[in-house]
């Protein structure tokens, strides 16, 4: 490839900036900002609904405007889905999960303000050092980017879910049984080189898999909502500081800890690089790296401290920047956002490539100016704001969680907007809430659902293609081997507190009711590893090793648990040092475990009154009944506040997802019933 002039790459950066900066185009970059910040406050909307949104508006519009409202909509949804995951811990999109952890915590704590504020300012120092890094790597990264080979994309899956699956506290056993489980349930479905399909049995929802959407809501959105219901108090009574003062205080622990926001961002832009890395798996790695490198922070993360917002933060936005690189670089699209972009590059006349980086650089820089420009735009925007949303967490829970919980709801809904994502999210917000309480960890569970399939597609495609002599390649095998340390990084420094003895049982086992979920984990791995045998071997070979590590580290950590965890030496031994435990706390001051089983039971009976009035009268109509009974069953509220607080949120849903995004809602009793009716009224 032809390296470009330093002059002439200074030149177009120049005329690049004078173009977008023109009023005309600013216009459009600022709808763009503004579209943007909307869908990262409303879960379950993401990205992709903000493309289609925006896209059929450009086809008309000069290139420069049309691609600054793109880019402007694209690299700001990172920042504002902040606000839920901070203030609700439920994740506006799938980059802020990791978020929710310390964020949440924050809230809790009277901190809303400072970790918003921290969080704004992390995203858009990331945002600005990922457009950076897009200017200088344009014109050398594509020699880089071609030497990554499926190979290396299959080991640094292996790497990222062994490296979130090993920080699970003194189990870490558990975080292989969950991410085992996420591959697991991301491998139901058609197989794409079999054409098999996998655990679908006679339900024809799960042919195209089980959509991450409503997957992603049921394990991180519905634990929180149900303690919140449980406790049934706002989510903070205190402030521990004020609006302003807080905002301040974010704002001073970013530039506090400028070398983690440097490492993260850098860290985002390379992962954000490479094809199929996407933001849900980028904030984690970023978190985890922060956990693991930064003093104290082993003690500290997910109790509330800021540097575990930080990191994400930094992370999730500054990838913005490296995923146009393969884009721009030689067409290749990171994302289904990307391949979107790409589409549009193309529709305007623009071949990405070396054409992009030479007689086109002009709009090439047009686009890392779009992006620089939107972060802080938008960053500023959120965070003037930032002191008035942080006021949110000091409502009373009936003020919160209706609006928050049909929100979710209806956001659930947009993954194959059918009825089985609602049965999607019930069952595994039971499932997370369950695992929250009994200290499995989550997060690898997602992130084995959002890995698994790209795993299982890069070893198809590495065994193809080369036997099995990938593993010898120098990029696989120094991955392989930091996902080896990382797995077995937790069992040495057990080792190192509390001695070689306690990896061996001994003693009398024990039994306790939480034992349950291993038995349930086991008894599935059991029963898919069964089914599957009776697959052709391209579709079972993935199934099968990974139903075998599910039911092996099940197994091995419950004869742990049964036999040494429990006994006084153990318990003082691992008190002795927290360890790390990388998912949130549903804390042990709370009501008594019959009164936490009974609301819990309550709050998810709530959830299946929605359903069952969504089937008689529709979706839309069930989100005012559901609202004003919960208000006014649950706290009483004056009928005057219900009305008017159903009316709002009826008529933002309705706006925003049946006028302007027009879903199509299921069919409904009542809707069935009318035609038959209008059929037999003439004829009687």
């Amino acid at each position: 490839m032809e390296v470009v002039d330093v002059s002439y790459m200074l030149a177009s950066a120049s005329d690049a900036f004078g173009l977008i900066v023109q009023p005309g185009r600013m216009v459009f970059l600022v709808i763009g900002v503004l579209v943007g910040l909307a869908i990262g406050l409303l879960p379950g909307i993401g990205g992709l609904t903000g493309f289609a949104l925006l896209v059929p508006f450009t086809y008309t519009m000069d290139p420069y405007a049309a691609f600054a409202m793109l880019l402007g909509m694209h690299a700001v949804t990172s920042t504002s889905d902040t606000i839920p995951a901070v203030l609700f811990g439920v994740p506006g999109t799938s980059a802020s999960q990791a978020t929710v952890l310390d964020g949440l915590p924050m809230t809790k704590k009277g901190e809303a303000g400072r970790a918003l504020s921290a969080g704004f300012t992390a995203s858009l120092i990331g945002g600005l050092i990922g457009a950076l890094v897009l200017a200088v790597s344009i014109p050398v990264v594509r020699p880089f980017v071609l030497a990554i080979g499926t190979p290396e994309l299959l080991a640094l899956t292996v790497f990222g879910i062994a490296m979130v699956a090993s920080l699970s506290g003194n189990a870490p056993l558990r975080g292989i049984v969950a991410a085992s489980f996420g591959i697991l349930v991301g491998m139901i479905g058609t197989d794409a080189q079999t054409g098999q399909l996998r655990w679908t049995g006679d339900v024809l929802y799960l042919w195209d898999g089980v959509p991450m959407l409503p997957v992603l809501l049921g394990i991180f959105a519905l634990p929180e909502l149900c303690d919140l219901a449980i406790q049934r108090s706002s989510l903070t009574s205190k402030m521990k500081f004020k609006a302003t003062a807080g905002m301040l205080q974010g704002v001073r622990d970013v530039f506090k800890n400028w070398w983690l926001v440097i490492r993260c961002s850098a860290l985002g832009t390379v992962l954000g690089a490479i094809p199929g890395i996407t933001g849900s798996v980028i904030d984690w790695i970023a978190y985890g790296h922060a956990l693991r490198s930064e003093k104290g922070a082993k003690e500290t993360f997910s109790t509330g401290d800021v540097r575990g917002v930080i990191a994400p933060e930094s992370a999730n936005n500054s990838k913005e920047g490296g995923s146009l690189v393969p884009t721009i670089a030689f067409g290749v699209p990171g994302s289904a956002g990307q391949a979107i972009l790409l589409g549009a590059l193309m529709i305007h006349g623009f071949v990405p490539g070396p054409q992009m980086l030479s007689t086109d650089l002009s709009l090439t820089y047009s686009l890392v100016w779009s992006i620089a420009l939107a972060n802080i735009f938008g960053a500023g925007l959120c965070f003037a704001l930032s002191g008035q949303f942080a006021k949110i967490s000091t409502l009373r829970y009936t003020l919160v969680l209706p609006g928050i919980m049909a929100l979710v709801y209806v956001g659930a809904f947009q993954g194959s907007r059918n009825w089985g994502d609602m049965f999607v999210l019930l069952i595994f917000g039971v499932l997370a809430w369950t695992m929250k309480r009994l200290k499995w960890p989550r997060p690898p569970l997602i992130l084995g659902l959002v890995l698994g399939a790209l795993m299982e597609r890069y070893m198809g495609i590495s065994i193809l293609r080369y036997d099995w002599s990938w593993l010898l390649r120098p990029g696989v095998i120094v991955l392989l081997a930091l996902a080896a340390i990382a797995i077995m990084r937790p069992m040495f420094h057990e080792v190192r507190h509390a001695g070689i003895r306690s990896l061996v049982p001994s003693g009398a086992p024990s039994f306790r009711a939480p034992d349950l979920l291993y038995f349930a984990f086991i008894a599935l791995g059991v029963g898919m590893l069964l089914a599957a045998q009776e697959w052709p071997f391209g579709a079972r070979i993935g199934p099968t090793v990974v139903c075998v590590v599910l039911i092996v580290a099940a197994t091995i950590s419950y004869v742990h648990a049964a036999f040494s965890d429990r006994h006084p030496e153990a318990v003082a031994q691992k008190s002795s040092h927290r360890g790390i435990h990388m998912d949130l706390d549903s804390g042990e001051d709370g009501p008594g475990r019959a009164t936490v089983l009974l609301r819990a039971a309550l709050f998810f009976g709530w959830f299946l009154a929605f359903l069952a009035s969504m089937a008689v009268i529709g979706l839309i109509p069930t989100v005012p009944l559901i609202v004003i009974a919960f208000m006014r069953v649950e706290g009483r509220e004056p009928w005057r506040l219900c009305l008017g607080y159903a009316a709002g949120v009826t008529a933002m849903i309705y706006i925003i997802f049946d006028r302007i995004i027009h879903i199509p809602w299921p069919d409904t009793l009542v809707g069935t019933l009318v035609p038959v009716l209008h059929q037999l009224v003439p004829s009687m």
